[in-house]
This record gives C-alpha cells, structure tokens and sequence, in this order.
C-alpha cells in the first residue's frame, strides 16, 4: 500500500512538472494529494463505476477516465496547495497520472 502512495505520488509529481495548468507546491505534496486520491478512489470508486455501468460498456471502458478525472477534480477541491486550472487539463492529467502509474507499477511491483 505505501509502495502503491509512493508510485502515484510519483505520477502526480511528474504530471505537474510536465504540465503547465497544474500547480503544485512540493513532492510533500503530491503525497497529500496522492492519499487524498486514495480515499477518494476508496470511497467513491465502486459507486461511480455501478452508475456508470452503461456508459463503460457502450463505450468499451473510455468512460473509466472520466471517472478518473473527476476523481482527480475532487481531490484537487480538497487540497489548497495543488490546482488545476481547467476541465481539459484535468482529463488530460488523470489520462496521464493512470499511464505513468501503471508503467511505474509494472517496472517496481
């Protein structure tokens, strides 16, 4: 579970630095922010994904990064230190936080 906390704040880290909507304010951030997300994508995941169920399916599991990216705009309202500035931006962040996880995942798991 921390090597998982420690892979997305990675991610969230990288994003910001390669992105020019996303402010954040350190690495220590991204940690907050990362855990943030955790409990969110907890609570919230399993309900989103079984109201959604028929647009993940019409549209083969596309959906699934809306999920992700308004998972990813919730975390953003929690937390003073890190900002998106956009919608596109926050789609576009969540595409890219879940690719970078899961290539750091499979490299370190």
């Amino acid at each position: 579970m921390i090597t998982k906390l420690i892979l997305l704040s990675i991610s969230i880290f990288l994003v910001s630095r390669l992105m020019d909507g996303i402010r954040l304010k350190s690495f220590g951030t991204a940690i907050v922010v990362a855990i943030v997300y955790s409990v969110v994508d907890l609570f919230l995941w399993w309900i989103l994904v079984f109201f959604a169920m028929p647009m993940i399916i019409l549209t083969f599991g596309i959906f699934l990064l809306v999920i992700n990216a308004f998972m990813l705009w919730l975390t953003d309202q929690f937390i003073d230190d890190f900002e998106i500035k956009s919608l596109k931006t926050t789609f576009i962040a969540a595409c890219i936080i879940s690719l970078i996880n899961i290539v750091l995942t499979a490299i370190f798991h």
